[in-house]
């Protein structure tokens, strides 16, 4: 069924509607009849009468045609017997505003499973239960119980799995100066879940801008596809709440370990182009500077100002967000000595100096505008001592019509701006109260243009990959109680994979490690076999033994170090492994997340990774501009292009071999984790070599 009758309906039926002012059956009857919507209006309740100058029916059945959209708020266990007759009267879309199931309990959740049986087998569609409802400010349409006035007419829509922020938003709104679409609270999603609803609203063109209020998602997979989708039609911004670690599932790889569930949102988000809000107050902010703005051409920004100080902080709150401070051409800034004192700042910020004009303000701003090394301005407004705020912003207003470039203004101070907040929010001109959040608004709006300037790309693949070599590989394998495979089978698996690996060989006695040793070649090292997660804080590993006497006494100093460490630890041997020589070493992994499929990770390797944190994560597989900006993140990947006296490593293995691990990831779900920790990366040409792999199966294949 088509989602229309949500948004526009023909007509609409509030069941449990109240003559009792206090009472939200009543507010709901009150805000759709004062909306303004168009469409017929009929209320439905067992005391009969009229409500508002309109009949109110005891039964559903008597309502007269149109209707197609019906509003529920009545007591829980009454809803499923009314969604029967809602399909009876022909109404597919419901939004059940009651409260009393699942957030009570076990029993209201039986309740809320019931509906959802109903529905489905009547093909209805629901939103909510224990919503506030829906609003369209441009047909217009609210369905809500939210006390009034409802939310000015805009270009934002907002959707959210909180019915109270809801509220709030629209007293926000109202107070800050813009308007919504649309507004929809979403309550427990038995039905309808935020995925849902992301294309019919992108589909608004009265809507420019969807903003996400999330406490989760339904189904973070399909969330990814069809948000990257409507993504490329219209910005989606994100709120995402409860990122608390508390309930990350016990892991035991680094990787595992470092990807949490918030790690596992922001690459869910950045594959999906979703812009992820650090704050409430900085989702609307963000909001605004897209719903209103041109999108820049590049990272420069021009900063002008009236004031030294909060020019420099601009500067620096540009760079703290990876913008850069525009370079003026030197017909600029000789057009700026021309216009201004001779002890203004012609550079970039451009400081006017506190005598600036209205006037001033607004020629200056026309040469940054007209600067082709100019990206975006942010202009900076103090109270100015020698004119008014508001004559500024009267000033500058008309210069920016036609510009063509992002404008957003740092409008200090409070009750002395207020006049010139009017006039900027009335013109749709950005206005934030400090140059921080200014330079996040031109922050976002750079993101925004970066991911719309690269076309979609597809995920890289491999001609030399066998996910069925692996299959086989696992079908064949004796994983340790943590699931994790022996070092020889997880080597085999990644050798499928095309990752060049330093393959271990397991030595049971001092003459087999000997023997091996002198085989493969010096130097090499002594790894502990046997189920142990952490070999070297036990004393489980050796490097660089150079001879076969030295890989005698090793082998037993690791016997004996793991077995005071470790007592009554299995320990079959010990692996011999040929040691790579030079170069850099880092880590790549990845893990199966229960959200998103299999997200991959790239940083600093050894055994500090977890203390470090130099690590960034994208869901797998990766584009080639996926993980080439993980690398770029990561100061372990930056250096391998060389820094001060350390020589170039090869940078092209590195990301090879992260590509590949993300593949084996993504196309062997049975995987739980796997990584590659240290990959030694070679001087430059030379390769890199995976010297310690870790494979863990999931439990399911595990007992199979």
């Amino acid at each position: 069924m088509l989602l229309t009758p949500f948004f526009n309906p023909l007509g609409v039926v509030v069941i449990g509607v109240s003559k009792h002012p206090a009472k939200l059956g009543f507010g709901l009857a009150r805000n759709l009849v004062k909306s303004g919507y168009r469409g017929a209006v009929h209320f439905v309740s067992p005391a009969g009468g009229t409500l508002l100058g309109r009949p109110v029916h005891t039964d559903l059945s008597a309502v007269p045609d149109p209707v197609d959209l019906a509003v529920l708020l009545i007591p829980a266990p009454l809803v499923p017997e009314t969604l029967k007759a809602c399909a009876a009267r022909g109404i597919r879309a419901v939004v059940i505003g009651s409260g009393g199931f699942r957030e009570t309990g076990p029993e209201g959740a039986a309740l809320e499973e019931e509906c959802l049986h109903v529905a489905r087998a009547h093909d209805v569609r629901l939103i909510g239960p224990n919503c506030v409802g829906l609003i369209n400010t441009h047909l217009p349409l609210d369905t809500t119980f939210l006390p009034p006035p409802g939310p000015p007419v805009g270009d934002i829509a907002f959707i959210s799995h909180s019915g109270a922020i809801c509220a709030v938003v629209i007293d926000w709104a109202r107070g800050q100066g813009f308007g919504l679409s649309h507004l929809i609270s979403l309550g427990n999603q038995v039905d309808l879940c935020e995925t849902d609803l992301l294309a019919p609203v992108a589909a608004d063109p009265e809507t420019h801008v969807l903003t996400l209020y999330l406490e989760g998602l339904t189904d973070g997979r399909r969330f990814v596809a069809e948000a990257t989708r409507v993504s490329r039609q219209k910005p989606i911004l994100a709120l995402k709440v409860g990122r608390s670690e508390g309930g990350r599932r016990a892991v035991a790889s680094h990787t595992g370990a470092l990807a949490g569930r918030e790690a596992a949102y922001d690459a869910a988000f950045r594959r999906a182009g979703v812009i992820r809000a650090e704050t409430s107050e900085g989702l609307f902010d963000w909001a605004r500077a897209l719903a209103w703005c041109p999108l820049p051409q590049g990272p420069r920004v021009a900063v002008l100002t009236n004031a030294g100080g909060p020019g420099v902080t601009a500067a620096d709150a540009l760079d703290d967000r990876g913008l850069a401070m525009a370079e003026l051409s030197d017909a600029t800034r000789e057009a700026l000595a021309a216009l201004l004192p001779p002890a203004a700042g012609l550079h970039n910020p451009v400081d006017m100096l506190a005598s600036a004009s209205p006037e001033q303000y607004a020629e200056s701003l026309r040469l940054l505008l007209a600067d082709p090394g100019v990206d975006s301005v942010m202009i900076i407004l103090p109270p100015p001592p020698m004119s008014s705020a508001g004559a500024v912003a009267r000033a500058v207003i008309p210069v920016l019509y036609g510009a063509g470039k992002p404008v957003v203004v740092a409008l200090m101070g409070e009750r002395m701006i207020q006049e010139a907040v009017e006039y900027f929010r009335a013109a749709r001109v950005p206005e934030y109260r400090f140059p921080e959040r200014a330079a996040a608004a031109l922050a976002v709006l750079s993101q925004r243009a970066g991911y719309l300037s690269r076309p979609p790309a597809e995920p890289v693949t491999f001609s030399d990959t066998r996910a069925e070599t692996v299959e086989a590989i696992l079908v064949d394998a004796v994983p340790g109680e943590t699931g994790f495979l022996d070092p020889v089978t997880a080597a085999a698996v990644l050798a499928a994979y095309g990752v060049p690996v330093a393959m271990p060989v397991l030595a049971r006695t001092v003459a087999e490690a000997g023997a091996q040793a002198q085989a493969m070649g010096f130097p090499v090292a002594l790894k502990v076999a046997g189920d142990l997660p952490h070999k070297s804080d036990a004393g489980g590993v050796l490097l660089g033994l150079a001879d076969e006497r030295s890989v005698a006494e090793g082998f037993e100093t690791i016997l004996r170090n793991v077995g005071a460490a470790m007592p009554g630890l299995a320990v079959p041997g010990v692996y011999v492994q040929r040691m790579a020589r030079g170069g850099q070493e880092v880590i790549v992994g990845a893990v199966q997340d229960a959200q998103f499929g299999a997200l991959a990770m790239f940083g600093a390797g050894g055994v500090e990774v977890e203390g470090l944190r130099d690590v960034a994560f994208a869901l797998a597989p990766l584009t080639q501009h996926e993980a080439e900006e993980m690398m770029e993140k990561t100061w372990a990947g930056r250096k391998l292009k060389g820094y001060r006296n350390l020589p170039p490593a090869d940078r092209a293995a590195a990301l090879d071999t992260l590509l590949r691990v993300a593949r084996l990831a993504a196309d062997v779900p049975a995987i739980a984790e796997v990584e590659v920790n240290p990959l030694r990366v070679l001087p430059e040409g030379q390769g890199a070599v995976a010297v310690d792999v870790r494979v863990r199966v999931n439990r399911d294949h595990a007992d199979t």
